[in-house]
């Protein structure tokens, strides 16, 4: 299995390529998933170790409802979340202060887009250290 399995549910192909070969580089499995259904569909398939979750996909909220819920699902909850977005350069809103709330954002993490390959690597090895 390597170092883990990671889904990347984020609607930007190009964002998805660079993450996975960053990744992958690292020894991880990487899957990707377009929206929230097919992420659903590929957590089903094989259940991931840690998801990186984009905010804005077919919706400008998809991200955060399928947070929700993911973190609702028992059999699911206790996968952890990478939530990483470009939410606050169009938007202006930054969340991280509520990452973490069961209710609003149930991720462990928040990150702005674009993120540097050491930082994401960074956090994806601190939140897998943790399971």
């Amino acid at each position: 299995m390597g170092q883990g399995r990671i889904l990347i549910i984020d609607d930007d192909p190009d964002i998805t390529e660079a993450m996975t070969v960053v990744l992958e580089n690292k020894g991880y499995e990487v899957r990707s998933a377009a929206d929230g259904s097919e992420g659903m569909d590929r957590i089903k398939e094989g259940r991931p170790d840690l998801i990186i979750l984009d905010v804005m996909m077919r919706t400008r909220q998809e991200g955060f409802e399928f947070a929700r819920e993911l973190k609702g699902a028992a059999d699911y909850k206790d996968i952890p979340i990478l939530m990483l977005t470009a939410v606050k350069d169009k938007t202006g809103l930054d969340f991280k202060a509520n990452a973490g709330d069961q209710a609003w954002l149930p991720v462990e993490e928040f990150l702005d887009k674009p993120v540097k390959p050491n930082v994401l690597l960074e956090k994806v090895q601190t939140l897998l250290a943790k399971r």
